[in-house]
């Protein structure tokens, strides 16, 4: 079988769940190689080879933290020169669109990003996308070069499948651009001790309907019993109730959650573009003629400072 490259993303060696779904969706097309760089790259060999990697892949040099994109970028050429692989997956994060944007213009290839699914076809994989504010399912292929193709999180579980996970160094050459934009400083986020957002596979929302960002505290109490994400509308962050980092939509994130709770939120097109491919819909309103209500696999009319506490205090019962 043709190999299949995969970027890597980890924070120091620790491997991010959505490389996990790259490498499942990798199978289905190929033997997946992956390339890990930076500081810990040689530590995610095993979690890597556990999960279908026959090859990883490493590099590490100052300038993957000291720059930005570019000496990434650079490396993935590296290795996409060294393998001549049949496709290259890399995570659709902010980032990952960017070094694959960049890949693609280099190696003269066509790119599909935020894909939700990946499946092998006669000439090429076949890459499903969700369209128009996920009005629409679309399959589309790459008919120029190597595909370059950016999935979002969740869009696959992750599945062990052992394989040798040989770790091979990889000699990266550096071009002119790699130096020209410099990481002056950095400023840790705060740990809330929540699944990242986009990546979580249970999210909790809460929109207008909340009323004030003292009340969100009832949302943050829902997410932590199931161990989830929070989210918030647009309409939720503009009056400042929460922060702009956690708005989901058009304008914020996209998440593709297991379980989406939406709390209070009307259901703008806005909106439904951020969480409409989220695999379970729940709504919460009191609004029986709310447009959300259109979208939801389950909805609750009722007043959600009476239904979300009810809520959690069940979950919690039941967990207990």
């Amino acid at each position: 079988m043709a190999e299949v490259l995969v970027y890597v993303d980890h924070v120091d060696g620790a491997v991010r769940k959505p490389t996990l779904e790259l490498l499942t969706l990798a199978r289905r097309i190929g033997e997946p190689v992956a390339l890990a760089l930076g500081t810990g790259a040689a530590e995610t060999a095993a979690v890597l080879a556990e999960h279908g990697a026959i090859r990883v892949l490493t590099a590490d040099a100052p300038e993957f933290a000291d720059y930005l994109v570019v000496p990434k970028v650079d490396a993935l050429q590296a290795a996409y020169q060294a393998l001549s692989p049949a496709a290259v997956l890399v995570p659709s994060s902010a980032e990952g669109k960017e070094i694959a944007a960049r890949l693609a213009v280099r190696i003269k290839s066509g790119i599909i990003t935020d894909a939700v699914d990946l499946e092998a076809g006669d000439q090429g994989p076949v890459a499903t996308q969700a369209a128009f504010a996920a009005s629409y399912t679309t399959k589309s292929r790459v008919t120029t070069g190597t595909p370059v193709i950016t999935v979002k999180p969740n869009s696959a579980a992750v599945e062990p499948a052992p394989a040798a996970g040989a770790v091979e160094a990889l000699t990266v050459s550096f071009s002119a651009q790699a130096t020209g934009t410099k990481v002056v400083a950095r400023t840790p986020r705060e740990s809330t001790g929540r699944p990242e957002l986009t990546e979580a596979a249970i999210v909790v929302s809460g929109g207008r309907g909340v009323n004030g960002a003292e009340n969100f505290a009832i949302i943050e109490a829902l997410a932590d019993s199931l161990g989830a994400a929070v989210g918030a509308s647009r309409a939720a962050v503009d009056a400042g109730w929460y922060p702009h980092s956690n708005q989901v939509g058009q304008t914020g994130k996209s998440v593709s959650p297991q379980l989406y709770i939406a709390s209070g939120i009307s259901g703008a097109i806005q909106h439904r573009a951020g969480m409409q491919t989220s695999k379970t819909i729940v709504a919460i309103n009191k609004d029986a003629e709310a447009p959300i209500f259109d979208l939801v696999d389950y909805g609750v009319v009722g007043d959600l400072f009476d239904v979300v506490p009810a809520l959690t205090e069940e979950v919690k019962t039941r967990k207990g």
